[in-house]
């Protein structure tokens, strides 16, 4: 006969304050239902038609955006699963610039899905096997499915017309306006190579007031503030950048002076302005017409730089410094004195406009239209720094046109790698959940499971695009629509048309609606990897959080009578 142990019923594994949950229905479920709250919430900020939401962070700041990536940065999101989602749309924002909000959305959908299976008894590790092989099929299928590519050399229109997509989904309805703002600073800035583009040469000033409209590109650097001194305009002129203060050195140790007559009172300061009235006597002499300041500026420096004619600019951001370093090609320099021709910088055209009601100073190249431009001198150097001068009526709206402004530069940077289009408004997703469904078929084992149900995720693309532009039951009718376009011959480029204008399907190359292929497929991947994560997740342990006890709060009401 076998001898019965006791069971002790309450083996303490961790310390107090822990929280284990494991299993089916405590982990796995509990988390796919986190990342659908996720995903549901950003999905109806999703294609151009996408609402926006209105978010105050920990600071207080207010954010009216539908851009997924500001959303995802300023709600802290603490649920560890919805945190793999969370990371897995902040790589697709370094890496791409574009398309946060489908891995989001993809990734939720994943798990929605798959939540079925694991109700029916699948096996999570079946699942994510199918998952893996879907995935793989869906990158291989989407390599077959670009339609056009950028032109090289990129040109204004090409480069525009492959903007437009990515505007639209931030600012619908501006797009036209923003995509050639953003392509004629691109052009403005693009290296002989194209492939080294850099994002951080493209600057964005926003100046309260007028409309968009208004707004333009400047061939050089805009700071929104006034010259320090009386000089505000000069051309062709060496530039100097100092770090440091221009002021008269402090002692570091205190002194007291015993001044006897009146000669000593008024000499008393000669020396210091003897100093400093030959250092900068120096720096005229050295031919700088132009200096840039990183900290503060004295009265008496700027009393001698106004006398010498040279004007001066303070800029305490060190990252415009640096900035403007690269612009006017000059070393900054941390002592006061003359710069070496080496260390001194060149600018074209420094002057104070008036833009709106604000004074800004500009320093850029010579354009078309100015006094000395030789359009024939193809000696002069390309600028190296393009900045938009965006208008609007509210500091919001100015803020979000920023944003869908960085989006685009960051598909130009994709693009400039990989230049392959694909058809957009949610045709290539709906052509590949057709093409993956029907390999998912021809599959033997449960994985094929899975692969139907990433097929069948898919379509949340085009749904979403047309529920937000048509509401729930008109959408569905669509994506039927759009289905049976993509059952014909050549149905592949078929999309949503969000304004609707005929059955609420168009075809995506006609209109040029084309998206990066590059940024759809690392969509899919880290979307696919994020869901993938998150399956084979079987149990949550938590520690009790760091800190000891609190602090008590005194009543606020403890000295009324």
């Amino acid at each position: 006969m076998s001898l019965k142990v006791p069971k002790a019923n309450n083996i303490q594994l961790f310390k107090d304050g822990y929280k284990h949950l494991q299993g089916l229905e405590d982990a796995v479920l509990r988390n796919i239902q986190a990342v659908a709250e996720l995903s549901d919430l950003v999905r109806t900020s999703f294609g151009p038609n996408g609402r926006n939401k209105l978010l105050i962070n920990h600071l207080g700041k207010l954010f009216v955006t539908s851009d997924a990536a500001t959303i995802i940065r300023e709600i802290e999101v603490v649920h560890p699963a919805a945190k793999l989602l969370v990371m897995g749309s902040q790589a697709q924002e370094s890496e791409m610039g574009d398309a946060t909000n489908m891995v989001i959305i993809l990734a939720g959908e994943l798990l929605k899905k798959a939540e079925h299976l694991l109700i029916m008894g699948l096996h999570p590790s079946e699942i994510i096997k199918g998952y893996e092989l879907a995935c793989v099929k869906g990158l291989e299928e989407l390599e077959k499915l670009s339609t056009a590519s950028l032109s090289s050399p990129p040109t204004l229109s090409g480069l525009a017309l492959a903007l437009k997509p990515a505007i639209a989904s931030k600012q619908y309805g501006y797009e036209d306006t923003l995509a050639a703002l953003v392509a004629e600073a691109a052009l403005a800035v693009m290296p002989p190579n194209p492939k080294n583009f850099n994002v951080d040469n493209v600057r964005v000033v926003k100046i309260m007031g007028g409309s968009l409209a208004n707004s333009k590109v400047v061939r050089g650097m805009v700071f929104g503030r006034e010259p320090e001194g009386m000089i505000k305009k000069i051309k062709k002129g060496k530039v100097a950048v100092f770090t440091c203060a221009l002021d008269i050195a402090q002692t570091e140790t205190k002194g007291t002076v015993l001044i006897k007559n009146k000669d000593e009172m008024l000499n008393f300061t000669t020396g210091e302005e003897k100093h400093l009235e030959k250092i900068f006597q120096e720096i005229a002499d050295s031919g700088v017409k132009v200096i840039i300041a990183g900290s503060n500026v004295g009265e008496l420096a700027l009393h001698y730089l106004n006398r010498m004619n040279i004007a001066v600019l303070k800029v305490l951001s060190k990252f415009d410094l640096r900035r403007l370093c690269r612009v006017v090609n000059a070393t900054p320099l941390a002592r006061v004195g003359a710069p070496t021709p080496e260390e001194a910088g060149y600018v074209d055209v420094f002057e104070c406009i008036e833009v709106g009601g604000d004074r800004v100073t500009v320093l850029r190249q010579l354009v078309d239209g100015d006094d000395g431009f030789d359009p024939s001198d193809t000696s002069a150097e390309k600028t190296r720094t393009a900045t938009i001068v965006l208008r609007g009526a509210t500091a919001n709206h100015l803020d979000d046109l920023e944003r869908a402004i960085d989006d685009g530069v960051s598909v130009i940077k994709a693009l400039l790698k990989d230049g392959r289009l694909v058809p957009g408004a949610g045709a290539t997703e709906l052509e590949l959940a057709k093409r993956v469904d029907a390999y998912g078929s021809g599959l033997r084992g449960l994985s094929q499971h899975g692969v139907r149900r990433w097929a069948s995720a898919l379509e949340v693309v085009p749904r979403t695009l047309a529920e937000n532009a048509l509401g729930g039951a008109e959408g569905n009718e669509v994506v039927s629509r759009l289905w049976a376009k993509h059952e014909q011959e050549g149905g592949e480029t078929w999309g949503i048309d969000v304004e609707a204008e005929t059955d609420g399907t168009l075809n995506a190359s006609d209109y040029k609606i084309l998206d990066s292929l590059a940024a759809k497929s690392w969509a899919i991947r880290l979307a696919t990897e994020a869901a993938v994560s998150v399956l084979s997740v079987d149990s949550i342990i938590m520690s009790k959080p760091a800190g000891g006890p609190k602090i008590p709060q005194q009543a606020s009401n403890w000295d009324e009578d």
